[in-house]
């Protein structure tokens, strides 16, 4: 078994020094430590050093963090991270909060996580699905392609919330009938001309 050590900091400015001397404190070696500079805004998996880290990884490895909340941006990040690591029966410690899977304790902690995880992305799933169901039965159509820009705003907002709910943007395009290139080129558009202007309301 290998420990293998992950820091994450915002910015450049930002000095991870804490947390590689954390990890090492607890036997990583520094060259196991796999880093990210990155802002809060990138989910876990699509980090270059998490990224790193899941490839050189391999079952009955622990990975060894300073704080359970550097392994994500939100709670929802952190839980899918923990939960797609013990999919590949990869361990997870935590130095500061006591999470270790040689104790028992430590062990119904990360259970915890898991099921909390797939708890969270069944509640997302439901609420994108409720609204999809609303919108359908308001007349809104998700055919391919839309034509009304009322469709696409609608379609765009059911998408950013999956994503900012933890989904990849390919699972978010999926839930709207998109290819995920198709929903970057809406994203794209929305950034680019703004919202559709919603139609006028019909004259009396």
């Amino acid at each position: 078994m290998r420990l293998l050590g992950y820091t994450r900091v915002s910015t450049r400015s930002q000095d991870a020094q804490l947390q590689v001397d954390a990890l090492t404190s607890v036997g990583v070696e520094p060259r196991d430590i796999f880093t990210d500079v990155t802002s809060g805004s990138r989910a876990a998996v699509s980090r270059p050093g998490m990224a790193r880290l899941l490839e050189y990884a391999t079952a009955g490895d622990t990975v060894v963090v300073w704080r359970v909340d550097r392994l994500g941006r939100s709670r929802i990040d952190v839980l899918n991270t923990v939960h797609l690591l013990r999919e590949k029966n990869i361990n997870v410690r935590s130095v500061q909060d006591g999470i270790d899977p040689a104790t028992t304790s430590g062990r119904l902690m990360l259970n915890m996580l898991a099921t909390l995880a797939e708890y969270e992305r069944e509640l997302i799933t439901e609420r994108v699905n409720a609204g999809i169901a609303a919108a359908r039965q308001s007349g809104t159509r998700f055919g391919r392609p839309p034509a009304d820009p009322n469709v696409i705003a609608e379609k765009l907002a059911v998408a950013t919330e999956a994503r900012a709910k933890g989904h990849t943007a390919a699972a978010a395009a999926r839930l709207v009938g998109w290819s995920r290139a198709t929903l970057y080129r809406h994203q794209s558009a929305a950034k680019k001309n703004g919202p559709p202007t919603p139609p006028a309301p019909p004259s009396p």
